[in-house]
């Protein structure tokens, strides 16, 4: 099998990119990074890519006529390095269905929350304000609808008495970097994909999303 070529959407620090490119370099999966792609010039993703030798390109929405000219020129540069997998790590600006359609099967997020509650944005506000005992984060392949696609694999925290969305907020992303680099193992090593609309795991169809367990091992769901 050809190694998997990877291009990473990022809009902010980048802290998730940086998981994946510790979690390379450590043998946790092999593939190349073909790329990592940014809306913000001035982010710290495309700094952590430069000191990873890794080719990066960023594009201002401001520079555009609209939103639909933007998507193209940008997912125009992300199609011509040719990703196997493109993974959306902080990427903060919602996806044309044209372009989510031209990578179908292709693409994956990562999400601070335990799909399918708490779409959108401020989750971790929304799960303290709702009272839940868990919160988590969620890794999905990308649907036209937003953070409505199929969950590969799940990673939960408890909530704690006396949190704060940021508290909260650390915990759990504190888990998504452990949670990203392993799906996207699975993926590389030819375990996982998408197909035909359901996520198939060595063969089986996933009929719940794994779960990572405190030894950081995805596992099925009990």
């Amino acid at each position: 099998m050809s190694r998997l070529r990877i291009a990473v959407l990022a809009s902010g620090r980048g802290s998730n990119l940086q998981a994946l490119i510790d979690a390379r370099a450590a043998g946790v999966f092999d593939a190349e990074f073909a790329g990592v792609f940014s809306d913000r010039p001035d982010a710290v993703a495309l700094q952590r890519a430069a000191g990873a030798g890794i080719p990066r390109q960023a594009l201002r929405p401001v520079d555009f006529a609209d939103r639909a000219a933007f998507d193209d020129a940008f997912f125009d540069a992300v199609a011509a390095v040719q990703p196997d997998l493109i993974v959306c790590a902080g990427y903060m600006r919602l996806i044309g269905e044209r372009h989510v359609v031209r990578f179908a099967d292709r693409m994956i997020n990562i999400h601070p929350s335990l799909l399918p509650a708490h779409p959108g944005l401020h989750t971790h506000r929304r799960a303290l304000e709702d009272g839940v005992r868990r919160h988590g984060a969620s890794v999905h392949y990308v649907i036209p609808a937003v953070d409505a696609g199929p969950v590969l694999a799940q990673a939960a925290v408890d909530v704690r008495a006396g949190d704060t969305p940021d508290s909260l907020g650390e915990r759990v992303l504190a888990r998504e970097h452990v949670l990203l680099p392993a799906c996207v193992a699975l993926i590389a090593g030819g375990r996982l994909r998408y197909d035909g609309g359901r996520v198939v795991l060595d063969g089986a169809p996933l009929t719940r999303p794994l779960q990572l367990d405190s030894d950081d091992r995805l596992t099925p769901a009990a």
